[in-house]
This record gives C-alpha cells, sequence and structure tokens, in this order.
C-alpha cells in the first residue's frame, strides 16, 4: 500500500519550516552587504539574496500552514532529514548563481559542501571574491555544524517528541549519551557550548591580527570542521602574519574542540575534567592524533630532512627545523581527524611522502568523535570494533562454554548495536568504492586521487589528492555523485539510504 496522503502532506509541512529557516538565513548576509558597501561594485548581490529569501520564506509558509503535520515514525523522520539537506543545499546554492554567476552545479556542490561541513570546494579566487558571499559559505557551514534541522525545526517549530524524532534521525546512529534529560535542554546546552566556542575563537583570532571579517568566517568554519576559508590559500595566508605560529596554533585547538564529543565539554565545563583521560572515545582520540603525528613527521624526516643531511648539508641548512615539522604535521593531522579540512601546505606537496598521503587517507575515514562536528565512521566505532576483535580472540583460546562480551566502559555491547556498527562501516566502503569508480569511469584522475575524491566527500573532509582546479573541471555526474557522499557521510549513510529505498515509499 502507498504511503498515505497525510503523510506526504506532513513531510512537505516540515519541509515548509526548513524553507521558512533557510530564508531568514539569507538575509543575514545582508548586513555584510552593507557594512562593506557592496552595493557600489556588486548590484547582483542584493538580488542573490532576496529573491531566494521571500521566495523560501513565501512557499515555506504555504507549505507549513496549508499542510497538516504529525509526529514522525523513524521512517519519515530519516526522509524529512535526507530531503531536508537536500532542499536546504538547493536554497543555499542561488546566490551563487545569482551573485557569482556559478553553474547551478557548481552552486549545488558548493552549498552542499558548505552545509554538510565538507569543505571541499570548486570556487577559485576566493580573495578577490565579494565578502558577502564568503560570509554565507561560512555561514552555511556554522549552521551545518551541529545540524541545521536539529536546531532550527526541533526547537523554533516543533513540539518535544518530533524534536526528538528529528535529532535522532540526523544525528550519529550510535549512543553517545545526552548531557541532560530533555531533548529541548540537551539542544540548548549543545548550542550554548558551540555558541561559546565560536566567540572565544572570534575574540582570539582578532587579538591574533587576523582581521575582524576574517576573524569572524573563519570562527564558524573552525569550531563546525567545516574548513572554508576566504582565501585560497586557507590557513596558510597567515603564515607570514608577525603571530603566524600562535594563529596556526589557535586553529588546531579550536578544530580538536570540534572533533571532540560535546558531551565530553560539557562535563569538563561542569568540573568533571578526569574524563578528558577516562571516557573510551577520548583516549582514542589522543591516541591516534599522536599516533599520526608521530607518523608523519617520521615520514617526513626520514624522506626529506634526512637525505638532505646526508648529502652533507648542516642543521642550520636543512629544509624544516623540528618544530616546524611538528606544527605542520599537527596542524594537517588536526585538520583530518576533525574533518576540517585546512590547510598550511598543500596534501600533494612533496612535504608529506608516500605514508604521510597513506595516514591521511586513513583519517579521512575515521574522522573525529560521535556527538561532534566531525565527519568520518567515528572512532568510537573503531574502538567498538578493536574491542570485539579482542574478544573474539579471547573467545577462541577460552573454555568453548564461556562467553565472552564486547565491553566498552564498563557496559556490554549488544549485538543489534554490532548489527548496526557492521552495517555503517560496510556501506561506508562500499559508497567509497562505487564512487571511486564512478570518478575513474567520468574522468582522467588515477585510481589514488578516484579513491582520495570519494573519500573525502564521504568523510565530510575537504582535502584531496589532486587540485581545485581539477575539481571544478570534473564531469557533473562525479560531482553530483560527491553531493550524495557529502550528505550521506554527513547524515551517517541510513537516511540517504532509505530515500532511495523503495519499500520506504510503500
Amino acid at each position: 500500500m502507498k504511503v498515505e496522503l497525510k503523510e506526504y502532506f506532513s513531510i512537505a509541512s516540515y519541509l515548509g519550516a526548513l524553507m521558512i529557516v533557510m530564508g531568514v538565513l539569507l538575509f543575514v548576509p545582508l548586513v555584510v552587504y552593507v557594512t562593506y558597501g557592496e552595493h557600489f561594485e556588486h548590484e547582483r548581490i542584493l538580488i542573490a539574496f532576496l529573491v531566494p529569501a521571500i521566495a523560501s520564506i513565501v512557499i515555506g509558509a504555504l507549505l507549513q500552514r496549508k499542510l497538516p503535520s504529525s509526529v514522525p515514525s523513524v521512517k519519515e523522520a530519516m526522509l524529512i532529514t535526507a530531503l531536508g539537506w537536500l532542499v536546504a543545499s538547493v536554497i543555499a546554492a542561488i546566490p551563487f548563481v545569482i551573485g557569482i554567476h556559478k553553474s547551478f552545479v557548481d552552486a549545488f556542490f558548493e552549498a552542499a559542501s558548505g552545509l554538510t561541513t565538507t569543505g571541499i570546494t570548486v570556487f577559485t579566487g576566493l580573495d578577490d571574491m565579494p565578502r558577502s558571499i564568503l560570509f554565507w559559505r561560512s555561514l552555511i557551514q556554522w549552521v551545518g555544524g551541529l545540524g541545521i534541522l536539529t536546531f532550527f525545526l526541533a526547537v523554533s517549530f516543533r513540539g518535544a517528541t518530533a524534536a526528538a524524532a528529528l535529532f535522532s534521525a540526523e544525528s550519529h546512529k550510535i549512543s553517545s549519551g545526552r548531557p541532560v534529560p530533555g531533548i529541548f535542554n540537551t539542544l540548548k546546552i549543545l548550542w550554548g557550548i558551540y555558541i561559546l566556542f565560536t566567540v572565544t575563537c572570534f575574540v582570539l583570532l582578532t587579538l591574533e591580527g587576523v582581521g575582524i571579517f576574517d576573524a569572524l568566517n573563519h570562527c564558524m568554519t573552525a569550531i563546525s570542521t567545516g574548513g572554508f576559508s576566504t582565501h585560497d590559500a586557507s590557513v596558510g595566508y597567515y603564515s607570514s602574519f608577525p603571530h603566524g605560529y600562535l594563529i596556526e596554533y589557535t586553529f588546531i585547538f579550536f578544530m580538536l574542540m570540534g572533533g571532540i564529543n560535546f558531551l565530553v565539554h560539557y562535563k569538563v565545563l561542569t568540573g568533571n575534567w578526569k574524563t578528558v583521560y577516562r571516557d573510551f572515545e577520548i583516549r582514542w582520540f589522543w591516541g591516534f592524533l599522536f599516533l599520526m603525528t608521530l607518523l608523519v613527521m617520521m615520514d617526513h624526516m626520514l624522506k626529506t630532512n634526512f637525505q638532505v643531511f646526508c648529502a652533507g648539508a648542516t642543521v642550520k641548512e636543512l629544509c624544516y627545523s623540528v618544530h616546524d615539522i611538528f606544527r605542520i604535521s599537527l596542524f594537517q593531522v588536526s585538520s583530518l581527524i576533525t574533518s576540517t579540512g585546512y590547510a598550511t601546505k598543500d596534501i600533494n606537496s612533496p612535504f608529506f611522502p608516500a605514508l604521510a598521503k597513506q595516514v591521511f587517507v586513513i583519517l579521512m575515514i575515521v574522522g573525529g568523535c560521535v556527538g561532534s562536528t566531525a565527519g568520518g565512521i567515528k572512532l568510537l566505532r573503531v574502538g567498538v570494533l578493536a574491542q570485539s576483535l579482542k574478544a573474539e580472540l579471547r573467545q577462541i583460546v577460552s573454555s568453548p562454554n564461556c562467553v565472552i562480551p564486547v565491553v566498552v566502559q564498563g557496559q556490554i555491547i549488544g549485538s543489534r548495536e554490532m548489527q548496526r556498527i557492521s552495517a555503517l562501516v560496510l556501506s561506508w566502503f562500499a559508497l567509497i568504492a562505487v564512487g571511486a569508480w564512478i570518478t575513474s569511469l567520468f574522468s582522467d584522475l588515477d585510481s589514488w586521487q578516484s579513491i582520495s575524491g570519494m573519500a573525502s566527500a564521504l568523510g565530510n573532509m575537504g582535502p584531496f589528492y589532486f587540485s581545485v582546479e581539477k575539481m571544478a573541471s570534473l564531469s557533473p555526474v562525479i560531482k553530483l555523485t560527491y553531493v550524495v557522499g557529502m550528505i550521506a557521510g554527513r547524515l551517517e549513510v541510513l537516511p540517504i539510504f532509505i530515500l532511495f529505498y523503495r519499500s520506504s515509499w510503500r
């Protein structure tokens, strides 16, 4: 039996509420437009934001007020979530089409990359781009960091039961706990911490001399682990600034804060400092950060500095100091483990030899913590699978009558949860494979580059092993494949699969 008409109406009503939110957001960049006097040079920018803003609000209001809505089921919540991110991406793309004359496919790609905090860009010439457009790119990343549906639909338009359904559908598909009982209290705390980090980052970057506009944009894209920058050189643009090193370490700190479970932040802010090293996933996070940074440093020193030193150079003549190698390696590992995508040095650079590039691919797949703004499979799942392997080995060497459960932080992981983790990991690798195959079929990229492109999209990462110019020139088929990958990665696959699953519409 087909889904009843009222269920279609309910889904459309929720999408209408989202359209209103997006319409209101489109007015915000006009403050930048007026502040920086862009009406003298970029007259089309006003139209680029006003037209979609008014259209979104009018259409959204009609859908929300004229169509009945009900508390969504699990399936309906996932359909609303998947369709909502697609609709939001289409709306967010319109200013790029009207304002800077981008094709719809490129604009849709950029908008989806922004909202999902992926950070892959097909835009060049950022240094000369209108500031209102740059601000819009940053704003949609900041909004997408914790989830546009989670906050705006839940808090502004719907009741607690509906809010809980949408929160579950949009957030990570593994239990990570809530700071307090009640969905609204949880959302207020999450967004309160998010705003606190954003403001703190803005103040520090401003004091360090990056400029108010750059600080405003980067504080939003750092804590959201999105990675959009106002400069083509990304954070590397600030390397020549008087406080260049300090600026880089500031970015490292806030990227890491965005990549850590916000429940951990809440516990620390409420006085429970021990969670920083006692939490199961956070120990994996620090371990991965340390190990991968060490591997990248060793790879560079053995392949580059060591060879130069063996050729007879003095310590002072070496290409990079130990501190430079540490800082660059830590920055890039932090950028990838949190899925931010900032760069002080291109990952295609000879600075990163073969082992470093392999490390980066692993980080693209693994990602950060559950309950954070980071992408990837998540370290908690990697840790659970590692515990599962350990339990299996213990089971083999133990008595046949002995039952060895998978235990994480004192809790037994049930078979249902293990099934979900296994399904997600399998789906993740399957999507990377399909995306890489499509990339290879419709481009001249090699296998390594093709894998990196889809892994970056699905992991919501940003960097890849070819140039931005090459990404911009790729076939629309590849770009749309990456868009599906970006949204699937942001929603952790299930809602996108439900959207294309025939039984969902029966």
